[in-house]
């Protein structure tokens, strides 16, 4: 058996020219989600196969948010009716539990989901941070994001960002809603207030967090936990179902703005 390989220099020169190939076109996209997790990914997944350019940044080298631990890490993870729906989409196996519920095995609930969204089309980046909003006047609205390697932030060393343009920003980061939280401090005239989440009621936050989903300003929008962040709602602990829904109901609110601007 002949393995193939190259000599080191063309390796790193292989490397850089399609890297930087992809970068061009990221620059400027449609949407960008920041934030990996099951909103994000369900999101970009929707919104790719409706012909959308998608960008996902997530500042891990890994995809699926708080997946991955199940419930404190026991590999499983629960969510109801009609998530189900969603992962099945993707080819994930669900054990029935009754009265609706299901559980999932975390791992293939996150390498499902990912895929599922790569599949269809969007490009995800990992080891990114979302550090700052773009921002346009008359009117009011966001266009893009500021990114930084999370590597570099880590090193705490300082070094400029470069910037992505957008017509839409999904914030799915998560507990700390980190996108809002910056709009909500640096642009001027936005009057957003996060109430932060609050403590456990399972099945009062599932439905709340997906009522609320949807867009903060013009721009800017906000799915999964991010929601619960901005909006003073109950968190859930490891049942997923609002989380995926989320996912799906911002992307349908997204293209709707989308189509008809």
């Amino acid at each position: 058996m002949i393995v193939r390989s190259l000599p080191e220099d063309e390796i790193t020169k292989i490397i850089v020219e399609h890297a930087c190939k992809d970068w061009i076109k990221i620059s400027r996209t449609d949407i960008i989600i920041v934030g990996a997790g099951p909103s994000g990914m369900t999101a970009a997944r929707y919104l790719a196969k409706k012909g959308f350019e998608v960008v996902l940044f997530e500042r891990r080298l890994s995809f699926g948010g708080g997946i991955g631990g199940g419930g404190m890490l026991f590999h499983k993870v629960v969510l109801g009716e009609p998530a189900d729906q969603i992962l099945r989409e993707v080819g994930c196996k669900l054990t029935p539990v009754g009265n609706g519920i299901y559980v999932a095995d975390a791992a293939e609930m996150l390498a499902k989901l990912a895929s599922g969204a790569i599949d269809a089309g969007a490009k995800v980046i990992l080891g990114v941070s979302v550090d700052d909003v773009i921002f346009r006047e008359n009117p009011l609205r966001v266009e893009g994001v500021s990114i930084q390697w999370s590597a570099v932030q880590i090193a705490g060393l300082h070094v400029d960002p470069m910037f992505v343009r957008s017509r839409a920003v999904i914030d799915a980061t998560g507990h700390d809603a980190e996108v809002v939280t910056v709009a909500s401090k640096k642009i001027p005239d936005v009057s957003i207030t996060l109430m932060g989440e609050k403590s456990a009621y399972s099945e009062l936050s599932e439905q709340l967090v997906v009522e609320k989903t949807g867009k903060v300003i013009e721009g800017l929008y906000v799915a999964g936990m991010a929601v619960a962040a901005v909006y003073g709602l109950p968190r859930m602990g490891p049942i997923f179902g609002s989380m995926l829904l989320s996912g799906r109901r911002v992307a349908e609110i997204v293209e709707k703005d989308l189509r008809e601007r």
